[in-house]
């Protein structure tokens, strides 16, 4: 139904002073999503709705800053137009774009869409559909926590949301609806977690033996810890350490949910070492910006150096705790092979004691080779690196 004329001002113009509000702080604050919230929660004639409408508008006009920025002022209208062109056609953005996508599509550089700085980073990137999957919204993606996921498939179907299984990847479902899975029961019954399939992909790339004891090194909200428990079985056991101290809150809440008792947060890792570590650093988070786009103009080439330094410094530190012939996974979520294969190639160099291991797995991506590049367009991911680590055998002293 065609939105009334009087509805559709309306909408327009707090589409308007939202971006004018947030127009100072897009390409600085990095938690501009906070303070989007903040400013819907401030307007007391918003329901929900309504939210999900302004953020959907909002998050589509920062994907497309570029083309978004420059009429703002001069033509709003026209900036207006350009966002309901270019919104993720929705249940919410429906009625929106129909009265105001009017005229031509613009015509849009993809390119353009990613700051220039990253073709050095990832000139991968900029291959057209790669520049296709990063300028769109990224899909809602669900790892499967059981073996009978029929519960799962009965509530989805009775809330008529389609599902989609990608060929090969059994534990892990693309949700091809608009909803607030949380509060399913079988969410709450800790049958799934939300993970986006590139992150899945970064542990099932390493081939993980079940039963092992493990540490993640940079747990989280415990994503990866999850996974890496299931993924070990019941004989398994994680260690998980944090320096967010909310953040292992919310992993132990989820471990409780999902019903893992193989993972413990702990304050320090074990002295005795581990059959594997996951470092899964700390980055500049430029794989994410298909969901976070906010960050590609708040992040700066300067971000990247301090990034990897740290990186490296997480990885020296926590080799000691592998144990002989045991695996060192390295992850980040950055697009930037100074990130990636810059900091794995440093850690080779100052630790004899590692030797690359083969990954178990490529899924697609070109290989063969000791390091993974999750792009997004092959699979409708997030962008993450891994990369494997061996610690070779004590060798044997006679005397």
């Amino acid at each position: 139904m065609p939105l009334p004329d009087r509805i559709a001002a309306n909408q327009s113009q707090h589409l308007l002073r939202l971006l004018a509000a947030l127009r100072p702080h897009w390409r600085a604050d990095r938690n501009l999503p906070a303070r989007l919230q903040r400013l819907l929660a401030a307007n007391p004639a918003f329901g929900a709705r309504d939210r999900r409408l302004y953020r959907a508008l909002v998050f589509t006009a920062l994907r497309h800053l570029p083309e978004i920025e420059p009429p703002l002022s001069p033509a709003p209208d026209e900036a207006v137009r350009i966002i309901a062109w270019l919104a993720a056609d929705t249940k919410d953005t429906r009625a929106f774009r129909a009265a105001f996508a009017t005229g031509e599509p613009p015509a849009l550089d993809p390119a353009a869409m990613l700051p220039a700085w990253v073709r050095e980073h990832c000139p991968a990137a900029f291959a057209p559909e790669e520049l296709a999957a990063l300028n769109r919204r990224a899909p809602l993606w669900l790892r499967m926590q059981t073996d009978t996921p029929e519960k799962i498939f009965t509530e989805f179907a009775a809330h008529g949301w389609p599902w989609t299984q990608p060929p090969g990847l059994p534990g892990a479902l693309r949700l091809d609806a608009e909803a607030d899975v949380t509060k399913t029961d079988a969410f709450r019954s800790g049958l799934f977690e939300v993970q986006d399939l590139g992150s899945q992909l970064v542990l099932a790339s390493v081939g993980i033996a079940p039963g092992g004891r493990w540490l993640d090194a940079c747990a989280g909200a415990g994503g990866k810890t999850l996974q890496l428990a299931r993924l070990l079985g019941p004989a398994g056991h994680v260690d998980a350490t944090d320096p967010r101290p909310a953040a292992l809150d919310e992993l132990k809440l989820r471990a409780a949910r999902a019903q893992l008792p193989g993972i413990r947060v702990v304050p320090h890792p074990a002295a005795d070492g581990y059959d594997g570590v996951l470092v899964d650093a700390p980055c500049s988070g430029t794989g994410t910006w298909r969901r976070a786009p906010h960050l590609k103009w708040s992040t700066t080439p300067a971000d990247i150096p301090a990034h990897a330094t740290r990186q490296l410094e997480i990885l020296r530190h926590h080799a000691p705790f592998v144990r002989p012939s045991g695996l060192l996974v390295y992850a980040t979520c950055s697009l930037s092979r100074m990130e990636n294969e810059a900091v794995a190639d440093a850690f080779l160099a100052t630790e004899p004691a590692f030797v690359p291991a083969p990954l178990h797995e490529r899924f697609g991506f070109p290989g063969p080779g000791p390091t993974l590049t999750i792009l997004p367009a092959r699979h409708d991911t997030d962008a993450f690196f891994v990369a494997a680590f061996r610690r070779q055998a004590a060798p044997c002293v006679t005397g």
